[in-house]
């Protein structure tokens, strides 16, 4: 028997950031890669740079809960303010975090966490990646809204789960297949990327680009495979 994987993931970010959109990609990804997924998004206010909340649980064997996940074990920080400003509806932000848990950060360097956020983290055992997603968006598709990509194709590298080729056919069906029925907010999200490329065929393709380069800046830096801590620090890679 095949050893069952999985993932609590709590997601946090600004409203503008395409979380929810992202956390869509990922639980359908799971399914059409024969895994099983829930889902539920928090919108909050639905005000660009408000606190927005998604939660998504991925696993190869059934699920059974729904609703709000208390205790992650994956934690992606779309935006550093939801730790420096505590844009947050949780707050500290690793609040319920299980021992050994993942923190993925969209940012570019570490963030200097107060003594008592530095010393939690510890005792947890955290592992904290870092990832200029913004950047890469920009770099590699020409925007910040495929930052959200870079976020999913990380994922996607340190989790083994979903695979590449069923994440690719997700955002596919997200941007012109099948569709997935979303809020105002989302589809309001989607209208401003898409009217940001002449055509979808060119959104998809920057989409999979930006997937595809943070999914190798994952491997190239063995996310995933250090799981140990140094001198009792968490991981910072």
């Amino acid at each position: 028997m095949s050893q069952v994987k999985r993932y609590n993931v709590r997601m946090a970010g600004l409203g503008g950031q395409g979380v929810v959109t992202a956390s869509h990609i990922i639980s359908n990804a799971v399914v059409i890669s024969g895994g099983h997924s829930s889902l539920v998004p928090f919108f909050g206010s639905e005000k660009r740079n408000a606190p927005v909340e998604s939660y998504v649980r991925i696993s190869n064997n059934e699920i059974y809960e729904i609703g709000e996940i208390v205790y992650p074990n994956v934690l992606m920080i779309f935006s550093a303010q939801v730790i420096t400003l505590g844009k947050s509806y949780t707050m500290p932000f690793y609040t319920g975090l299980k021992q050994g848990g993942e923190i993925l950060i969209n940012n570019n360097k570490p963030l200097p966490f107060v003594a008592d956020e530095q010393r939690e983290l510890e005792e947890k055992e955290a592992n904290i990646y870092y990832l200029p997603a913004t950047e890469m968006a920009n770099e590699v598709a020409g925007t910040e809204l495929a930052t959200n990509m870079a976020m999913c194709g990380a994922m996607a590298a340190i989790f083994g789960m979903p695979d590449m080729k069923s994440l690719e056919a997700s955002v596919q069906d997200r941007f012109i297949g099948k569709g997935i029925v979303v809020s105002g907010g989302t589809a309001a999200l989607d209208s401003v990327i898409e009217k940001k490329f002449a055509k979808k065929q060119k959104l998809l393709e920057a989409n999979f680009k930006t997937i595809k380069a943070s999914y190798q800046y994952a491997v190239d830096h063995k996310w995933g495979a250090q799981k140990d801590s140094v001198d009792g620090k968490p991981v910072l890679v």
